[in-house]
C-alpha cells in the first residue's frame, strides 16, 4: 500500500523560510493545511505566513524536539538544509524527498557522478580536494573549465571560469583563500550551448510523475534573469528534454519536486544541475499553469494525486535583483509596471536589499510567447535604465 493521505488540518512542516518556503506554505494554506516554518533567519518570508514559526539553528535540539513533534510531514525549499536533520526528522515523520537523495543533490560531484554512473549524460567532470590539484584537473576536462564548490554555491556564487593555463594560477590562489582543506571542487569543461532549458518534474510516492513544460532560461553573471515559456525549441527536443529530465528523477527514485537544467550543445543534451525542490525557472507555474509547482509540491508531500499540468498562457518571468525591487515598486515605475496587460508582480517581502539578491520577480501573460518576452524584455530595459520609456504601453503611463 502506498502511504496514507494527510488531509487538511495536519500540519506540514518546511525547512527553509526563503520565498519558496512562503509560496509552498501559501500554496499549503489555500487547500486547508497548516505550516510550520522553520528557519534561523527571523527576517525569512515564510515566517510571516506561517501557522507556527521557528526561528533557531538547525542544531537546536529544542526545536527539533518541538517542530517534529508538531508536524505530519517535511519537505524543505533549498538543497542546503541539513541532510542529517533531515535523516533525524525522518524518524519522527515523512520527509519528501528524502535525506538520501537530498545528500546525492547538495553535494555536485555526488549528484555528477550518480548521473554518470546511470549513463545520463553530463559535461565531463573531476573532482579535487586541493588547490594543488587544479591545474592538472583542468587539463584533463580540456579549457575552457569551470571551477565550483562541492557544496553550497548558487547564484553564481562559488564558481570560476577558466579560459586558459594563466588563469589556473591566480583561481587556485582565491581556492586556498576560500576554505583549502576543508573544501571540495568539482571542475567540469565550459560547455559552448545553444540553449538553458530546465523542466520541473514532479513524482508521486506511487510513481505517478507529472512534468512542467520545458522553459528556455537566460541567466546573467550566474543568476537566472529571464524564463520564457514556451521554450523557443522544437516538439522533438521539448520531448527530449522532458524525457531525459523523467529519467533522471527515476533514476534517483526520487519523490518530490525537482527542477533539471539542461543545456542544449551542437552534440546533444547534456544535463547541468538538479535541484530537490520547486525553481526559480518554475516560478510561471504560478500564473500560466493549472496548477502550480508549488501546489504539486504539497499535494506530493500529502500522498495525493498530482495535479493536472497544463500550459494556459505563454508566459516571460524576470528576476527582480536587489534595488531593482525599489524601481519596480514605487512612484512612476510601479505604475508603469502595473499598467502594462499581462503583468503579474510578485514581491517576496525581504528586508534587506543587497547586489544580486532575489527580491521578487514579474511574470507576463500574453497569448504568444513572442508578446510576453517583449514586454519581459521592456521591463529588463528600464531595470537597467537604458530606456525612458515603453513605447508600446506609453498610452497607458
Amino acid at each position: 500500500m502506498g502511504q496514507s493521505i494527510l488531509e487538511p488540518g495536519c500540519i506540514l512542516g518546511v525547512l527553509g523560510g526563503g520565498q519558496l518556503g512562503a509560496m509552498f506554505a501559501s500554496a499549503a494554506r489555500r487547500m486547508g493545511y497548516r505550516v510550520a516554518v522553520w528557519d534561523p533567519d527571523p527576517d525569512a518570508p515564510a515566517h510571516g505566513i506561517a501557522d507556527r514559526s521557528f526561528v533557531a539553528s538547525f542544531s537546536d535540539s529544542y526545536t527539533f524536539e518541538t517542530f517534529s513533534s508538531l508536524v505530519q510531514a517535511v519537505t524543505f525549499e533549498w538543497e542546503n538544509v541539513p541532510a542529517d536533520l533531515c535523516e533525524r526528522l525522518e524518524h519522527r515523520c515523512r520527509v519528501r524527498p528524502s535525506s538520501s537523495i537530498l545528500r546525492t543533490i547538495q553535494d555536485r560531484i555526488r549528484q555528477k557522478q550518480f548521473l554518470l554512473d546511470h549513463s545520463l549524460p553530463v559535461p565531463p567532470f573531476t573532482a579535487i580536494d586541493s588547490p594543488l590539484q587544479l591545474a592538472a584537473a583542468v587539463r584533463s576536462v580540456g579549457f575552457p573549465a569551470v571551477c565550483k564548490t562541492a557544496r553550497s554555491g548558487y547564484d553564481g556564487k562559488g564558481q570560476w571560469i577558466i579560459c586558459e593555463e594563466a588563469d589556473v594560477e591566480g583561481i587556485a590562489q582565491m581556492l586556498w583563500q576560500g576554505g583549502a582543506g576543508h573544501e571540495r571542487w568539482i571542475v567540469e569543461r565550459f560547455v559552448p550551448f545553444e540553449q538553458e532549458v530546465s523542466v520541473v518534474v514532479v513524482r508521486g510516492e506511487n510513481g505517478e510523475i507529472r512534468t512542467f513544460p520545458v522553459a528556455h532560461n537566460l541567466h546573467e553573471g550566474g543568476i537566472l534573469r529571464m524564463t520564457q515559456v514556451p521554450a523557443p525549441i522544437s516538439t522533438e527536443r521539448e520531448r527530449a528534454v522532458s524525457v531525459l529530465a523523467e529519467q533522471a528523477v527515476v533514476a534517483m527514485k526520487g519523490i518530490g519536486v525537482f527542477c533539471v537544467e539542461c543545456f542544449q550543445t551542437a552534440s546533444g543534451l547534456l544535463i547541468n544541475e538538479m535541484a530537490p525542490r520547486p525553481h526559480n525557472s518554475g516560478h510561471y507555474t504560478l500564473d500560466a499553469c493549472t496548477v502550480s509547482q508549488f501546489e504539486q509540491q504539497v499535494r506530493m508531500l500529502c500522498g495525493l494525486p498530482l495535479g493536472e499540468v497544463r500550459l494556459l498562457s505563454a508566459a516571460a518571468m524576470v528576476n527582480l535583483l536587489g534595488a531593482e525591487i525599489q524601481i519596480a515598486t514605487t512612484g512612476r515605475g510601479y505604475r508603469r509596471l502595473t499598467a502594462i496587460p499581462g503583468a503579474v508582480l510578485h514581491v517576496y517581502g525581504k528586508r534587506q536589499v543587497r547586489p544580486g539578491r532575489k527580491m521578487g520577480h514579474v511574470t507576463f501573460l500574453a497569448e504568444r510567447r513572442e508578446e510576453a518576452v517583449e514586454r519581459a524584455q521592456w521591463l529588463m530595459r528600464v531595470l537597467s535604465s537604458t530606456e525612458d520609456r515603453a513605447p508600446h504601453y506609453s498610452h497607458l503611463l
